[in-house]
């Protein structure tokens, strides 16, 4: 799945795919002659959670019907916030073994004060507000994890 452009806004893409996650492919898209800086950012699968070592891999699902759309709704607060020149957000579903990327978010603009907020309040959202569902998976056992109570926003966000 991949969401268009925001029509009559900076050129953005949103994507939830089983597909993996090239971080050059995220900053040559924001790329753009009047950006100063970009923001990227990049979520990996860790062989460690709360409380638990060992883990092997993750397995992420999706509310396929409507998390593009969710992730839209936090870019676009992003681009009413910010003067982005482009911004892109793509998370992975499907097995992800210790050290694949899961998530990545990058952003453009003419400073890096700018760049780093909106890459930062787009991780934040999605990860608080996007119905993707994470499993953690270790020997011996497997649980799927809230992730939208684990990374709620702060309030000086």
């Amino acid at each position: 799945m991949e969401r268009p452009a925001v029509s009559g806004r900076p050129e953005t893409r949103v994507r939830v795919s089983e597909d993996p996650i090239d971080p050059a492919e995220l900053v040559s898209f924001v790329s753009h002659p009047r950006a100063g800086a970009t923001a990227l950012f990049l979520g990996t699968v860790r062989e460690h959670a709360e409380g638990r070592e060992g883990i092997t891999h993750l397995e992420y699902e999706a509310y396929r019907e409507i998390v593009e759309d969710k992730i839209t709704e936090v870019v676009v607060e992003a681009l009413d916030r910010w003067e982005v020149h482009r911004l892109v957000a793509v998370h992975r579903l499907g097995r992800l073994d210790v050290s694949e990327v899961s998530v990545g978010v990058a952003a453009s603009t003419s400073h890096r004060e700018e760049a780093f907020a909106a890459a930062r309040h787009v991780i934040d959202e999605l990860k608080a507000r996007a119905p993707i569902w994470k499993k953690e998976h270790w020997p011996g056992g497997a649980e799927w994890v809230r992730e939208d109570l684990r990374h709620r926003p702060s309030p000086s966000a």
